[in-house]
């Protein structure tokens, strides 16, 4: 989230807090008479008429001290302080600094880390975790340890290059899964229902769809976001970085954006008027605050040079659509740039409608909060069975099977086995998490969870760190000499991976290969090769390594991590994730992390970007995941195989068209339903998957190689045959940007394809 010396702030917040009160701050107390005849604390009234009268009630002092993150209190109007800062990524974190577990609540549930949750392609799980994460939020409000309930998730920028340090925070590379992922994430953090529709204004808590936009490299070879100007073409902004956030705000009705750090075609993201007002307020509807991130708008002039006074800076933000500052330039400079008339008065007061609007939304100024709609929500809902159960299925459900060579997994359960569980990542709980953690409510490591299964559990470190400088190989192969199986838990941490710290190379750091190597190569029996990671890493050794059985990436699978691996090693659950990216070769490294282009370009060599355009070698494709069970996949003829996306079926051109110049009901009138058959041949019940592409038999210029167009799971028996039905708008699903970011539809003959079964599909327009 915002610059690393802001965390010394949040440390010396944390400390300076009292931990006396246990009563969540609020607005328009019912016995306070000074303030309870205020019309903004008139809830019969419509929020948009006690905004305009708190806000007209401000003076120009009060009205800038408001517009930063810490909002401190306005005794004299009965308003306490109030912090926008609050973090939950994957779980109420305390890594912003309106968050403190200091009381009652000690901790929160912890869920995988994002690029996990994705991996498991199912939108309902990501509702219910976004279900209990807005529910805790709420708990922690109401029992007093919290200064805010606006929280900046989720992060929906495009896994775009593999060696992106917060690639893991994300859903991946697909903008249809990160879109979807981001619906169901907002409407269940803000207590809408999984359809959406149900909210009514009100909000249980505040998401923020982040980061505004094209912002996808951390610190790289000495570039860095602050500074970085992304060089995007309209073609890609229209079909890669801006779909997640359309669909975040017009599907999630999001309450939420954060504009990023990096300028896009020169213009900082915070700065960006055509951005902030013309594209999500006015073309999406948008209807919350804008943030900036933290020390976003100080950067635009210290950093980036593009305003010529810090001054200048604040009117370029506040006139180009944001609200609030993540940091101080907007209390430090907003009063001069007033004074030199630079800045009307008005634009403050279009920005505090914006702030105030929000807050009221989540019944802050509704009298004690505890008595309101969400009031019944308690400490004891926090950390519950029920939730710690989820947090379990989500890990369950993510965790890739990438290799398993004669069926090596799952391992036997037998009295008498013997297992050594090797590697730096085996026992170290910190890395479960990811980052933007806050306390779990418990935690499992894999060797935890591994000896819960075989008494006879030899532990050895391997490496003294993931960075394995040091490695005692030669102790690690003894061990694995002498037992029946081998379990290799080894991969990445934050201190390769995070925020400001992007990666330079795709292998496994240190002497990790030279140790997986030499145990794979004095085993027994091939090893069991399990990886934590958020980005992918080149494994084509161990992929081609006959002494390496079976492959697990696990991501950071939270505080159950080590549960749910265990469970897969040993069959409890049959594996059924799917990698939500692309895991390229180590040379991709080739690449300027720099180039921001997602079509490949044959004169230059440049290979393009993620599986809809990239034509380079891969080590596993995006949608990849094995299973211990083996689905067959039936594809019955589509509702209409033959589209005629024209008024008169007679009349046939062979050039793209426009959607903007197709009718709405025409295009309802030709969605078409694919009903898939899906067979689970195995011997175990397993959740699988069905991912629907679309590819063009001859890709043109621009094309796709191909496209996903849906996704659903389905949980079935062993021997049992099920059906899932996707329902295709051709307009939206069957079209793609042109070279001027409109989206057009090509004519002539597509495919359907899911697994390795295709249907034909031509569109005459």
């Amino acid at each position: 989230m915002g610059l690393l010396h802001c965390l010394s702030l949040v440390a010396l917040l944390l400390l300076v807090h009292t931990t006396e009160s246990t009563q969540p701050p609020f607005s328009c107390d019912a016995s306070n008479p000074s303030t309870k005849s205020f019309p903004f604390c008139q809830a019969s009234l419509p929020i948009r008429k006690r905004v305009q009268d708190l806000v007209s009630r401000l003076t120009l002092d009060e009205k800038i001290s408001q517009l930063v993150n810490t909002a401190p209190p306005i005794p004299r109007l009965g308003i306490p302080g109030y912090q926008w800062w609050n973090e939950a990524l994957h779980g109420v974190a305390n890594a912003g600094p309106g968050i403190h577990f200091d009381g009652a609540i000690k901790a929160a549930t912890s869920f995988p880390q994002v690029i996990l949750t994705a991996a498991s392609f199912d939108t309902h799980l990501w509702y219910r975790i976004g279900q209990v994460i807005g529910t805790e939020a709420r708990a922690v409000y109401n029992a007093g340890q919290a200064e805010g309930m606006t929280f900046w998730a989720p992060n929906i920028n495009i896994f775009r290059d593999p060696r992106w340090g917060r690639g893991q925070e994300t859903p991946g590379e697909d903008p249809l899964v990160t879109g979807r992922y981001a619906a169901a994430y907002v409407r269940g953090v803000q207590g809408d229902s999984f359809e959406g529709g149900k909210l009514k204004g009100r909000l249980q808590a505040s998401a923020c769809c982040k980061h505004f936009t094209a912002y996808d490299l951390d610190d790289w070879k000495g570039v860095n976001r602050f500074v970085f100007d992304a060089r995007v073409t309209v073609q890609d902004m229209a079909d890669t970085y801006q779909p997640p956030f359309q669909s975040c705000v017009e599907e999630g009705r999001a309450s939420g954006i954060m504009c990023a750090y990096n300028r896009v075609n020169g213009v900082p993201s915070c700065a960006d008027y055509n951005l902030l007002s013309k594209t999500a307020r006015g073309r999406w509807g948008f209807n919350g605050y804008i943030t900036s991130d933290c020390d976003a708008v100080s950067i635009i002039f210290d950093n980036q040079r593009y305003a010529k006074t810090p001054e200048d800076a604040v009117v370029d933000v506040l006139k180009a659509g944001m609200d609030v500052d993540c940091g101080s330039y907007l209390q430090n400079h907003t009063k001069k740039a007033v004074e030199q008339k630079k800045l009307p008065e008005s634009e403050i007061d279009r920005a505090l409608r914006n702030l105030f609007s929000v807050r009221m939304r989540l019944g802050l100024f509704d009298g004690n909060p505890v008595q309101q709609r969400f009031g019944n929500i308690g400490p004891n809902q926090v950390c519950s069975e029920e939730h710690q159960d989820l947090a379990l299925e989500a890990a369950r459900s993510g965790i890739v099977l990438l290799k398993n060579s004669d069926r090596l997994l799952p391992l036997p359960k037998t009295k008498t086995l013997s297992l050594a569980v090797i590697g730096p990542n085996a026992n170290a709980p910190k890395t479960l998490l990811g980052n933007y953690a806050g306390p779990p409510c418990k935690s499992v490591t894999p060797l935890q969870a591994l000896q819960s299964y075989v008494k006879n559990t030899v532990f050895h470190q391997g490496c003294d760190s993931v960075d394995c400088s040091s490695a005692a190989i030669g102790e690690a192969v003894n061990i694995a000499k002498k037992v029946d199986y081998v379990v290799l838990v080894v991969g990445l941490d934050q201190t390769q991976e995070r925020e400001a710290h992007d990666r330079v190379d795709l292998e496994l750091p240190g002497k990790q290969q030279e140790l997986i190597n030499a145990v794979a190569s004095a085993a027994k029996k091939p090893v069991v090769l399990v990886l934590l990671s958020g980005g992918p890493v080149d494994i084509s050794s161990a992929k081609n390594d006959k002494n390496i059985g079976s492959i697990l990436w696990a991501g950071y699978p939270g505080q159950a991590g080590g549960s749910a691996i265990a469970e897969v090693i040993f069959g409890d659950h049959n594996p059924g994730g799917r990698l939500p990216v692309t895991w390229y070769p180590r040379d991709y490294v080739k690449v300027p992390m720099t180039d921001m282009r997602m079509r490949a370009e044959a004169s230059s060599g440049y290979p393009g970007r993620t599986y809809r355009f990239y034509e380079g070698e891969k080590v596993f494709e995006f949608g990849y995941g094995l299973s211990y069970s083996n689905y067959v996949y039936e594809l019955p003829a589509v509702t209409q195989s033959m589209i005629h996306l024209n008024q008169s079926s007679a009349t046939q051109t062979a050039e793209n068209r426009l959607v903007s110049e197709l009718d709405k009901d025409l295009c309802e009138r030709k969605k078409i339903s694919v009903n898939i058959h899906v067979k689970n041949e195995g011997e175990m019940a397993g959740k699988h998957s069905v991912l629907l592409f679309v590819r063009r038999e001859k890709a043109s210029n621009g094309s796709p190689v191909k496209q996903l167009v849906g996704f659903q799971s389905i949980n079935l028996k062993a021997g049992e045959r099920g059906e899932v039905e996707f329902v295709l708008n051709p307009c939206e699903r069957l079209s793609r940007a042109n070279e001027a970011g409109l989206m057009v539809i090509e004519p002539g003959s597509h495919f359907l394809v899911v697994g390795d079964a295709e249907l034909p599909l031509n569109i005459i327009i």
